[in-house]
């Protein structure tokens, strides 16, 4: 059996999930596909495909929406779902599941994973849920990934597995998610502090929505941008500031805790 997870991870922490998944599946080789700046993959040879990301402003990101809109449609290709969140995971996975679904897809099971928080506003307030998954989260999510490779048994003995169907907490099911313009508008607009720049180019290479050049300093397309706070985070000077926000709660990569719990 081969498969294949898309991901998108702005900080890592997504990413680091999807190995810990790849790394406790016994007989399922997948290859992770960041959807960053690639090409849209072909399909055709997975058997199952996941589809992971992080949630942003309590359901998935732009980026997700847009990858999601542009892969090939399916008939009845297995698929499951996978997100991380840091304060509330709101609607994300009913998102994945049903972009998935529009397509084609067989969505035979998704899980939410608690993580540190990558969203700055929330880790200046006290909110950086450095010590998740909690031991019951990480116990849930390893029960997850036990069930999946369960179903991907029973796939490769030529039985299809059952749908499940994506439940949300009480919370997740009444929230609703914020429009893609609430998280431009959150962020304000960035600038940058040239005496502190040093021209390296990390903001513009990773910047998911292409919307930073160099000439020499970083310039912002505004209107290309949705506030996923990629630039602030990865600034190793923190030369990168917004009206709310100069040089506090950054988070560039997974933190030490949860890197040595999903390690």
């Amino acid at each position: 059996m081969k498969g294949i997870i898309c991901y998108y991870s702005g900080s890592g922490n997504t990413k680091l999930a999807c190995n810990y998944i790849n790394r406790n599946i016994s007989g399922t080789e997948f290859e992770l596909y960041n959807i960053v700046g690639n090409d849209i993959p072909s399909l055709d040879k997975y058997d199952i495909v996941g589809f992971a990301t992080f949630t942003d402003f309590w359901g998935a990101p732009q980026l997700f929406h847009s990858f999601m809109n542009k892969i090939e449609n399916v008939s009845n290709k297995n698929a499951f779902v996978f997100n991380t969140y840091g304060f509330l995971s709101g609607k994300t996975l009913k998102h994945l599941s049903g972009l998935a679904k529009l397509k084609g897809f067989n969505v035979l099971i998704g899980h939410s994973l608690h993580t540190p928080e990558n969203y700055p506003p929330m880790r200046t307030q006290n909110r950086a849920y450095d010590d998740a998954p909690k031991p019951k989260e990480l116990e849930a999510f390893e029960k997850f990934i036990s069930k999946l490779d369960a179903i991907l048994d029973t796939i490769s003995s030529n039985n299809q597995s059952k749908e499940e169907s994506i439940k949300l907490g009480f919370i997740g099911n009444i929230l609703p998610a914020f429009s893609r313009t609430a998280a431009k508008k959150d962020f304000g607009e960035q600038n940058v502090d040239e005496s502190a720049c040093t021209e390296c180019g990390v903001c513009a290479k990773g910047c998911p929505y292409d919307a930073i050049q160099l000439n020499p300093y970083p310039v912002f397309d505004h209107d290309k941008c949705y506030g996923c706070w990629y630039c602030y985070n990865h600034c190793h000077v923190k030369a990168i500031y917004t009206p709310k926000y100069n040089g506090i709660g950054h988070y560039s990569k997974p933190g030490k805790e949860f890197a040595a719990k999903l390690g």
